[in-house]
C-alpha cells in the first residue's frame, strides 16, 4: 500500500509541474518520466481494475502527448 501512495504523490508532483519554458532537454526527460509513471500506474491498474487509476493514466497520457508535440514541432506538409 505504501508503494501506492508513493506513485500517486509522485503523480501529483509531476501533475503539478510548469510544463512552460522548458528546455529540449527537460522535455525528453519530462517525457520518460511520464511514461515511466504511466507504466508504474498501469502495473497497479492491472491488479485492482480502479477507475480512479484509469483516469490517472489518462491524465498523463494527454500531458505526455502535449510534450511529446512540442518535441516534434510541426511536420512539414507533403505536397503531391
Amino acid at each position: 500500500m505504501q508503494i501506492v501512495m508513493d506513485l500517486m504523490e509522485r503523480v501529483q508532483e509531476f501533475e503539478n509541474r510548469k510544463m512552460s519554458s522548458m528546455s529540449t532537454s527537460d522535455r525528453v526527460s519530462a517525457s520518460r518520466e511520464v511514461k515511466a509513471l504511466i507504466l508504474e500506474v498501469n502495473e497497479v491498474y492491472k491488479q485492482n481494475k480502479s477507475t480512479e487509476l484509469m483516469d490517472i493514466m489518462k491524465r498523463l497520457t494527454v500531458k505526455k502527448k502535449k510534450i511529446e508535440k512540442r518535441l516534434l514541432g510541426r511536420l512539414p506538409e507533403m505536397n503531391d
